[in-house]
């Protein structure tokens, strides 16, 4: 049997992510063949994301993909053990490949590269959830990933004329609509997207808070407090973070205005790690 170097062992490590021993274990079982450690590493990965698919992933990152016409895009949670293993260049790099692969494909079987993934890292690894989002007109899907890799936001807008869509103004606009929502986490872009029946209840909730005041005036108190709560549930309502005298729906109409065209925002997704994980 041929001897195990600490050079073999490096380099399968390098190649796989595998720990120390596996890798060593590996290349003995295998006679010190590269590539039939790797398979063979590959093969026990398998058994192991098993062992460990019951392991709480409570950390992870949000990956995204834009089609490379600019009217689609993908947000994708993934999902880990810990913080360490988050920042991993390797992990990040198949959560973008992961991205990819669901823009193209919302159903693709990645349980083979998740496995693998477990493999290399020692930690369970979960797919938590995926969405696109997309324009069918003349507009674009921008993307923005906060830093950490913790919130990503994908936000579609359109446009009247094609030409707008190419323009740096309006870029710039979808940039500071992505990380509007990124900071201020919107649940809908306008009113008319909230649930109404919610919305009555807030009304309702809002009128018998102040019932004891003079009945002149709970009407304007009451839509006092359902424009609060307009401004902090809908994006365009919202004070924009850049000008906080301004509301979004104020700089998205100057925007339109200098480029002589209607821009509307036909939606956005915000993924936040861990936000629909049970406690």
């Amino acid at each position: 049997m041929a001897e195990i170097t600490v050079a073999q062992i490096g380099k399968l490590r390098q190649q796989t992510g595998a720990g120390m021993m596996d890798c060593k274990k590996a290349l003995t079982e295998n006679d010190g063949d590269l590539e039939a450690a790797t398979e063979w590493l590959r093969k026990k990965g398998t058994a192991t994301a098993e062992k460990k698919s019951s392991r709480t992933t409570s950390e992870g990152v949000i990956a995204r993909h834009l089609a490379a016409d600019g009217k689609s895009g993908t947000l994708v949670e993934i999902n880990c053990e810990t913080d360490f293993v988050a920042k991993n260049e390797k992990f990040q790099e198949f959560c973008n490949e992961a991205a990819t692969a669901l823009n193209d494909d919302p159903e693709a079987d990645l349980e083979e590269k998740r496995a693998n993934m477990v493999a290399e890292i020692g930690e369970n690894v979960r797919f938590t959830r995926n969405q696109s989002l997309g324009i069918e007109g003349h507009g674009a899907v921008a993307a923005y990933i906060h830093h950490g890799a913790k919130v990503g936001v994908l936000v579609a807008a359109e446009t009247g004329k094609a030409e707008t869509a190419g323009s740096d103004a309006f870029k710039a606009l979808l940039g500071d609509l992505a990380l509007q929502i990124t900071a201020a986490s919107p649940a809908v872009v306008k009113r008319d997207d909230l649930d109404q029946a919610v919305v009555e209840k807030e009304r309702d909730f809002a009128t018998e808070q102040f019932k004891d005041k003079p009945a002149q005036a709970i009407g304007k108190i009451v839509d006092g407090k359902m424009e609060k709560y307009f401004s902090e549930h809908c994006l365009v309502d919202q004070a924009f973070v850049k000008q906080g005298d301004q509301a979004v729906k104020d700089h998205i109409a100057a925007v339109s205005k200098a480029l002589e065209d209607d821009i509307n925002v036909k939606g956005f997704l915000r993924f936040q790690v861990g936000e629909t994980q049970e406690d």
